[in-house]
Formats: C-alpha cells, sequence, structure tokens
C-alpha cells in the first residue's frame, strides 16, 4: 500500500506541475495587454502620464521581467501563497476573490456529484430488474443525459424561475440583502442556489443510472451469477454481489468524468451569472486579467486531483483484488 501511494502521488506530482505550467503559459498566449487595458480604463491622455502609468503597472505585476524570471517567480509566489494581484479588481489579491468564490462552487458541485451518483446508481440497479422501471427510465436517462449542461440551465431558468416564477435566474444572493447568519438570509441562497444545483444533478443523473442498469445486466449474466444460482444461493445475495462488481466501473467513471462536471459547473454558474469560479472565469477573460484567469484555473487543477487521488483510494478500499495485488497475493 506505501508503494502505491507513492507511485500515485509521483504521478500526481507530474501532472501538478504540468497543469500548473500550462496554467501559467495560456493567458500569456490570450490577445491583448492588460496593463494597456488599465490604462485605458482610467481615461488619461497625457503620454507622460500614460507612460509612467504603464511603468508602474509593468513593475507590480512583473511583467517588465523576461519571461523566464516571470515563470520562476511565479512557482516561488505560489509556495508562498501568493497568487497575485487582480487586474480587474486591482488591487484585490487573487487569492481572497478566487477564496470568496470557492464556497459557492463547491456548494452546487459536490452535492451534484454525490446525490447524481448515489440516487443514479441505485436507480439504475433497480430499472436492471423492473420491466416497468427500465421502460421508464432508459429513455429519461438517454434524454437528461444528451442535454448540454448550458442547454437545459436554460430551459431550467426559463420554466422554473421566468414562466413560473418560482426560483430567481441570477445570482447568489438577493441583491438587496446583506450577507449575515441568519435564517432569512439561508433560504434566499438555497433559493438561488437550487436551479444551478438542480441543472448538474439532471444531467449526471441520466449517466450514472444507464451505465449501472447495463453492468448489472451484464453481471447477472455473468458464470459466477449462474453459478451461484445453479447452487441454489438466494437471488438477493447475487444481486448484492452484482452491484458490488458494477459499482468499481462507476467509481473510475466518477474520476474520469469530474473535469467534465466541473466544466459543466463552470458554464451553468455563467448561465445563472452565479457567483462562483465560473463567473471568475468569464470576468477574467473578458477583463483580460491573467493573474486572476490563472489564479481560478489553479484551484480548478488542484480541485480535479486532488478529488482523483481520493478516489483512487476508495477503488482500493472497495476493490479486494487491488488490496491482494498490493499486497503481492494472488486474486
Amino acid at each position: 500500500m506505501r508503494g502505491y501511494l507513492a507511485r500515485k502521488t509521483l504521478v500526481y506530482g507530474l501532472t501538478f506541475v504540468v497543469a500548473v505550467t500550462l496554467n501559467w503559459l495560456i493567458p500569456r498566449l490570450m490577445p491583448g495587454d492588460p496593463v494597456q487595458r488599465m490604462v485605458a480604463r482610467a481615461a488619461v491622455q497625457h503620454p507622460e502620464t500614460i507612460a509612467s502609468m504603464t511603468d508602474y503597472y509593468e513593475r507590480t505585476f512583473g511583467l517588465d521581467l523576461p519571461i523566464w524570471q516571470q515563470y520562476l517567480n511565479y512557482w516561488a509566489a505560489l509556495f508562498r501563497g501568493d497568487l497575485g494581484t487582480s487586474v480587474w479588481l486591482f488591487p484585490a489579491p487573487v487569492s481572497e476573490v478566487v477564496l470568496d468564490a470557492v464556497p459557492y462552487t463547491l456548494g452546487i458541485m459536490i452535492p451534484a456529484i454525490l446525490l447524481s451518483f448515489v440516487v443514479g446508481n441505485t436507480v439504475g440497479a433497480m430499472a436492471a430488474r423492473s420491466r416497468w422501471l427500465d421502460n421508464v427510465a432508459l429513455p429519461v436517462g438517454y434524454l437528461v443525459t444528451a442535454m448540454p449542461y448550458m442547454w437545459l440551465a436554460i430551459l431550467l431558468a426559463w420554466g422554473f424561475g421566468v414562466a413560473l416564477g418560482w426560483f430567481p435566474v441570477a445570482g447568489g444572493y438577493d441583491f438587496g440583502l446583506v450577507p449575515q447568519w441568519s435564517w432569512s438570509f439561508a433560504a434566499d441562497l438555497l433559493q438561488h442556489w437550487f436551479l444551478p444545483f438542480l441543472s448538474l444533478f439532471l444531467v449526471s443523473l441520466g449517466g450514472w443510472a444507464i451505465g449501472m442498469r447495463n453492468l448489472i445486466i451484464y453481471e447477472l449474466e455473468s458464470d459466477y451469477a449462474n453459478y451461484l444460482a445453479a447452487l441454489g444461493a438466494p437471488k438477493r445475495l447475487i444481486r448484492q454481489y452484482a452491484f458490488r462488481n458494477a459499482q468499481l466501473p462507476q467509481i473510475t467513471g466518477l474520476a474520469l468524468q469530474l473535469g467534465t462536471i466541473l466544466g459543466g459547473a463552470l458554464v451553468t454558474e455563467i448561465v445563472f451569472a452565479y457567483p462562483g469560479l465560473g463567473k471568475l472565469v468569464l470576468s477574467a477573460i473578458q477583463n483580460q486579467d491573467f493573474f486572476l484567469l490563472q489564479g481560478t484555473l489553479l484551484f480548478v487543477v488542484i480541485g480535479v486531483l486532488v478529488a482523483n487521488f481520493v478516489i483512487d483510494i476508495v477503488y482500493v478500499l472497495v476493490d479486494p483484488r487491488t488490496r491482494t495485488g498490493l499486497t503481492g497475493g494472488t486474486a
């Protein structure tokens, strides 16, 4: 187990280095100059003042240094926990801006991922042995899974927000409220949270249900299931074994889909103007804010890597064959 963890840590460490390097490089390949944008925003006309402001901002952001030195300085600042200063919200530190948005993104992502995984697998397992549920769940599952996150979010916003008026369609809370620890503010947060959450939940739910349904059918027709049936084992016991074995590919699929789900969360936040990381990414691109963009994407990279690492560990704990292999035994 220790060697397995060491190998995984090395792999994820190298992945982190490559991802951070690309995260630093991609914003700098974007067209435009953030310093010139800041100067233009100040609406200054005097040439000497423009030159002075340009020089000041370039030194402030470290853009007057050679590109290789900017890269090394970025890593040095990263180890100190310094993500730089936002161009768009100057002089706010990027870390503070991103940390303010992280709870909103995690607040819709984590419940959507966990609930869709549990509910989808449960419904899929039930559909595999119930004809009427299979006839209902399978078409609905294909329908919601085929919907793009953005399109479903727009439909939910129009249907439940605009047409019915049940839920708000923009923001994390009412603009007239001041954030505070109170039941009224919590209820308002929940109202703004529901539609972004529902969008992510529904799209993910169909895929898990279809996958589990197909895996259960395959497991129930496998040799070990037929052998247990021939021995007179109860159907409940056979189904329990089938469900446990079918869960393993689903856990692997969860690790593979984390990036897609996260991308869907970012797009969904843009549709609902939800104050999470997705809205920050859009604002950073619109304002050519290199530092806010790379800081936001850094949190995304770290989140995906940590989640995949945790899933790898969970897979070892769930699959006894993997544990046997790690200890040098035979399955």
